[in-house]
């Protein structure tokens, strides 16, 4: 699968593009299914509330899977799928390599206990020379805004921002005045399982 002339200036131009059904729900099922083994476990490595708030309290409450790679077969066998190869090349303009490093993870917040995730570009957890980085994101179920569906800055991810507008874990600032007119250009698409979200490692999302 190639994107169409159209489906690169929407990403190029907005800093996301989504695809939808684009990843057998088959897969999504074994994927959740294997997820939910290491969930109950508490099968570390694993990003807990408590770790992400920096706080003593929550340390059970899981939020994150990491190191996924690892853990099973068919995570591998998404994270390398043929299908999505040749869409990052056109995308990055150079030859895909897979970064096993932060977001080598699956989310996992819990209903009701999961906290809000803020503002923020993704290049900020990755050390690189340049910011030709995508990040790839798979729903393995229906997501809304009221399970914890992506959010996104259209054309955020071709701002200079100034460093007073993040805090100093790099989360862009909601009481910014600035930053409040560009958080209302955000924007959504409701997705299904199979629907897959790429975007620009500068792009604000939440």
């Amino acid at each position: 699968m190639k994107l169409t002339a159209q489906q690169i200036e929407e990403f190029n131009q907005n800093g996301f593009l989504v695809l939808k059904d684009f990843a057998n729900h088959d897969l999504c099922t074994d994927i959740l299914e294997k997820a939910n083994q290491h969930l109950d476990n508490k099968t570390a490595p694993i990003e807990s509330e408590g770790e992400y708030l920096e706080t003593q309290t929550d340390s059970l409450t899981v939020r994150r899977l990491r190191q996924v790679y690892d853990r099973e077969e068919v995570f591998k066998q998404w994270m390398t799928n043929k299908q999505i190869k040749p869409i990052l090349k056109q995308l990055l303009n150079d030859k895909p390599i897979l970064v096993l490093a932060h977001h080598n993870s699956i989310m996992t917040k819990m209903p009701n206990l999961g906290s809000r995730t803020s503002w923020h570009q993704d290049f900020r957890y990755w050390n690189y020379e340049n910011d030709n980085l995508v990040s790839v994101w798979l729903s393995l179920d229906d997501e809304t805004l009221e399970n914890g569906l992506l959010e996104f800055i259209p054309n955020s991810h071709q701002i200079n921002f100034n460093k007073e507008q993040f805090d100093t874990k790099s989360n862009f600032l909601d009481n910014e005045i600035l930053n409040k007119k560009l958080i209302k250009t955000a924007v959504h698409t409701t997705l299904k399982r199979g629907d897959v979200v790429l975007f620009h490692c500068k792009t604000l999302h939440h």
